[in-house]
């Protein structure tokens, strides 16, 4: 297993500069999320690690190797495609060894490895089937299992999960951790979907224009975002009205900084707590969702969001006047200079 190491990376196409000087370190055995919107890199680095793309700048060392010119096939890497990519007309054990056949493995040392990939997904009784013949979520292991298989020396994942439905991705996101934390291999995974960064990375990066505009720990990112991008794409941010500033217990001065809260820190209250930061509201709507609800709630003109526990919601009807209260601990200082 090896870290990655990004050193002033560029990337272009034509006029449009996909990725703009990009530094960044994924450590061993680290388990890293891209995250970001549609057109901020986030693909275009994983494929430039990968080698499907040569950077018009910059070094890409893995381990102990530059590997910034060195094609697809030499780098030592496992790639999991968004689609995963399985040969319809071969067996499930014969997928799992396609990597092994290219590199001339020993037959018998082929299968042994085939059948521990299968064991590591759980699917050592399903070498014999055809892909058609399995689950999409079984599938995914497949793809899995033959990007492992190899021991590559970092695992690259393009949105593996967003295939699957709901429940399927959340067991997934689960068997996935389990696996990655057993073989302890280095992975960068590019995602769209928040809560799936949140759960599955030791580290994310969040990525705009090209940029890495934040990295660090899931809790770090998302309690302490250096940015307004970074607070309202990492989760969703309540942005304090500057006119009650004045009135509420801040985390720092006001100046130079923005002041916001997210939807689960707050409380909703018939009448203003005796503590604590509050500001007046109208509740516009109150949404159902099984053991937590949303409300939609106005402060000074601003739509807020609060997400609680249905039953510790007081029962009020839409255009109530209530209360929206939080620890002022829970306030996020942003700097505005980075917004």
């Amino acid at each position: 297993m090896s870290s990655v190491e990004i050193h002033n990376v560029t990337k272009t196409f034509g006029k449009a500069r996909a990725l703009d000087d990009v530094n960044i370190t994924f450590e061993n055995g680290g388990f890293f999320a891209l995250l970001g919107p549609s057109g901020s890199g986030k693909t275009t680095l994983l494929r430039t690690i990968a080698g499907f793309s040569f950077p018009d700048n910059g070094t890409i060392r893995i381990g102990e190797r530059n590997v910034e010119r060195v094609p697809v096939e030499k780098r030592d890497i496992g790639m999991m495609f968004q689609s995963y990519a399985l040969f319809p007309n071969m067996t499930v054990a014969d997928n799992v060894g396609f990597g092994l056949r290219v590199r001339k493995v020993e037959a018998s040392e082929e299968k042994r490895r085939i059948a521990e990939a299968l064991d590591l997904v759980q699917l050592g009784d399903k070498g014999g089937r055809m892909p058609h013949q399995l689950s999409g979520g079984q599938r995914q292991r497949v793809a899995l299992a033959r990007a492992i298989v190899t021991n590559p020396k970092v695992l690259l994942l393009d949105e593996p999960l967003s295939a699957l439905d709901k429940t399927l991705r959340v067991d997934m996101q689960i068997e996935l951790k389990r696996i990655q934390r057993e073989i302890g291999i280095t992975t960068i995974f590019v995602t769209h979907d928040q809560e799936e960064a949140l759960t599955l990375s030791d580290r994310i990066g969040i990525l705009r224009d090209g940029r890495i505009v934040q990295a660090g720990a899931p809790r770090e990112v998302y309690d302490r975002p250096n940015s307004a991008f970074a607070a309202d794409f990492l989760g969703e941010a309540n942005w304090l009205p500057e006119t009650s500033l004045d009135q509420l217990a801040l985390p720092g001065p006001i100046a130079g900084h923005r002041f916001a809260v997210r939807p689960e820190a707050l409380s909703l209250n018939v009448e203003r707590p005796a503590s604590g930061n509050a500001l007046p509201a109208r509740l516009d709507q109150r949404v159902f969702a099984g053991a937590m609800a949303t409300c939609l709630v106005t402060v000074e003109g601003q739509p807020w969001k609060l997400i609680a526990r249905d039953r510790d919601l007081p029962d009020l009807s839409s255009d109530a006047q209530v209360w929206v209260s939080w620890d002022s601990a829970d306030t996020m200082a942003v700097p505005q200079e980075a917004a």
